[in-house]
């Protein structure tokens, strides 16, 4: 469904990426982990239009993408949820919902969309009218991922979902992200060092200094010593 070749990704002239290649199968997810700063945000911010400066191939469906800007991705089905949220703060949870829904391609899908979000956030649906200002850190990360959705994708990018997170929340969160996923939607999600993330995917790619040093199942992950000690904390 995505396929990334020998990606280049560059802020100034500093370079981030280094001839980065990873493909994500439709209705997989797949999982990006490494050290905070080593370019994983770069790497879905580039596949989304969102680089400021990128070379090499990103193709999706098989059309070549990486010129496009992110509203026409987004109506071509990609979506990129940001590690900060990127919520407006003083609007309630249905209208941050219904943003998520102004891309031409889902209007005609938001009436489903927001009922189908509501049945896997059902605290959402409890806050429809409160302000995100005043969501704890959790509900406003359901909130981020939910918006995404609004937006009719079958391609998210999820940027560290469970940063900052307590614990029980972060397996709240992975378990919706898996049912989502099982209702067909493809994703992609950087993470850094969470013990059970390996359960969520299909395949698991690890990036350190902006270069691709890890690729596998989640078998091959748990039987790799370094990986398991210094990335899924085990």
């Amino acid at each position: 469904m995505l396929n990334v070749n020998n990606l280049n990704a560059y802020y100034g002239e500093a370079q981030v990426l280094h001839n980065v290649s990873v493909s994500v199968g439709r209705g997989q997810v797949v999982v990006m982990l490494g050290p905070n700063g080593h370019g994983k945000s770069t790497l879905l911010k580039a596949i989304c239009g969102l680089a400021e400066s990128v070379a090499g191939e990103i193709s999706y469906q098989g059309q070549p993408i990486d010129h496009l800007s992110t509203d026409k991705l987004v109506n071509m089905g990609v979506a990129y949820i940001a590690e900060n949220r990127e919520l407006f703060p003083y609007m309630t949870v249905q209208e941050n919902l219904k943003l998520g829904a102004y891309v031409k391609a889902a209007r005609p899908h938001e009436k489903k969309n927001m009922a189908k979000v509501f049945s896997l956030f059902p605290r959402l649906k409890e806050r429809r009218t409160q302000l995100a200002s005043t969501m704890s850190g959790g509900e406003a990360k359901m909130l981020a991922v939910a918006r995404g959705l609004m937006s009719n994708a079958d391609f998210l990018c999820i940027d560290e979902p469970s940063l900052g997170l307590q614990p029980s929340l972060r397996l709240e969160l992975f378990s919706t992200i898996k049912e989502i996923n099982k209702q067909g939607k493809t994703i992609f999600l950087v993470e850094q060092n969470i013990p059970h993330i390996a359960e969520l995917a299909d395949k698991i790619y690890v990036m350190e200094e902006g270069c691709i040093s890890f690729e596998g199942n989640s078998k091959e992950a748990l039987g790799d010593k370094h990986l398991k000690e210094i990335f899924l904390g085990m």
